[in-house]
């Protein structure tokens, strides 16, 4: 069976993560243990780990896990297609099945467990402890969602799949883009140039992804890479302009993954066609939205759009495109750090903010 404990590092409170040692749980015929190879970090993580988003009290965090099933009980391996020595990665929510939401496909607000209980969220008090993958080890509880990463995936590329996935969600499933369609991208972070990747992979005929200030002018180099046909800085030249230059229409999509940045609403209805439809899936932090005017909304007849998570068929179909190789997610800017408090600290507070533009990377993991 190996070894009867597994380290993980547990947020004990902002900015103070503690590596611990906790035993491995005994398992039953329904739940699995995943012998973490990757956790890919995204803005929710150095949040909690800075106190700007609060916790429930300690706990191991991570929701973007990639590992290899150590152990698996029958009803488990039945039901998740998989076996011991699989290559799996977990989805941060978990579907009792039942439920109308789970049974409507939209287990995110699952009746049993919804937003309660992700994956890298759920205390330490509750056992076994080991519900993120900041860890050698992650418990796969019953109702949990696995999804097989394709042969020869590396598993680092392989977390790839959260930001991904929500790049196939919000850019292409939830505003329904067609081929031909004029795409507009808020956000030159891993999720905008998934968003650009994903528009063009379905047909996207034109992509525009928008970034702001120096900081984001080496994301904003990256960009054409990831489909986008053209970049701009919005310190320098108005998004909507240089689309109306670049294809003489304005955007059948619009898709807002900026953080923090609440002028960024006011941008995506400017950009809009009427008609057209906006996606909002980052998160202002603010009631404030500078130069938004309610009545464009009417006026453009648009259809707005919040978007939270993403679901298993856009997970599998972002899988499938990091194995085809198709964009260089491969060769993303990107950080790894080992299972070490220090490390992982250092790495966190960098992602915050701190030190911007000079090692932000677009892509981090910890790699046990």
């Amino acid at each position: 069976m190996g070894t009867a404990e597994a380290t993980a590092l547990v947020l004990e409170g902002p900015r103070r993560l503690v590596a611990h040692r906790l035993g491995l749980p005994p398992l039953g015929d329904d739940d699995a243990l995943l012998r973490v190879e990757a956790c890919g970090l995204c803005g929710t993580d150095h949040e909690l780990f800075t106190g700007a988003l609060p916790t429930p009290g300690p706990l191991v965090p991570g929701h973007e896990t990639v590992g290899v099933i150590e152990r698996i009980g029958p009803g488990a391996a039945r039901r998740w297609g998989v076996a011991a020595g699989d290559r799996v990665a977990v989805e941060v929510f978990r579907s009792c099945g039942r439920c109308p939401a789970c049974t409507a496909g939209e287990y995110r607000r699952c009746r049993e467990h919804g937003l309660g209980d992700m994956y890298g969220f759920v205390p330490l008090h509750r056992p076994p402890g080991l519900w993120g993958g900041y860890a050698t080890h992650q418990y796969l509880a019953p109702d949990s969602l696995v999804l097989p990463v394709p042969a020869g995936l590396d598993p680092v590329v392989a977390t790839l799949f959260n930001p991904l996935g929500a790049g196939i969600r919000w850019g292409v499933t939830l505003p329904g883009t067609a081929p031909g369609d004029v795409v507009a991208v808020l956000g030159p972070g891993v999720r905008g140039l998934s968003v650009s990747a994903a528009a063009k992979a379905a047909g996207a005929g034109h992509v525009l992804v928008a970034g702001k200030g120096r900081g984001d002018a080496a994301r904003l180099a990256l960009a054409p890479d990831f489909g986008a046909d053209t970049v701009v800085d919005g310190e320098r030249d108005d998004p909507a302009d240089a689309l109306m230059g670049a294809t003489g229409a304005l955007a059948d999509v619009v898709v807002d993954v900026t953080a923090g940045a609440p002028e960024a609403l006011a941008q995506a209805v400017a950009l809009a066609r009427p008609g057209g439809t906006v996606i909002l899936a980052g998160t202002r932090g603010s009631t404030d939205t500078p130069g938004f005017h309610p009545d464009l909304l009417v006026y453009k007849e648009l259809r707005v759009l919040g978007a939270l998570g993403v679901d298993a068929p856009a997970y599998r179909a972002a899988l499938e495109l990091l194995a085809a190789g198709t964009f260089p997610f491969a060769a993303l800017p990107r950080r790894c750090a080992a299972l070490d408090s220090a490390e992982v600290a250092d790495l966190l507070t960098t992602m915050s903010g701190h030190g911007r533009g000079s090692g932000r990377p677009v892509h981090a993991v910890i790699a046990p």
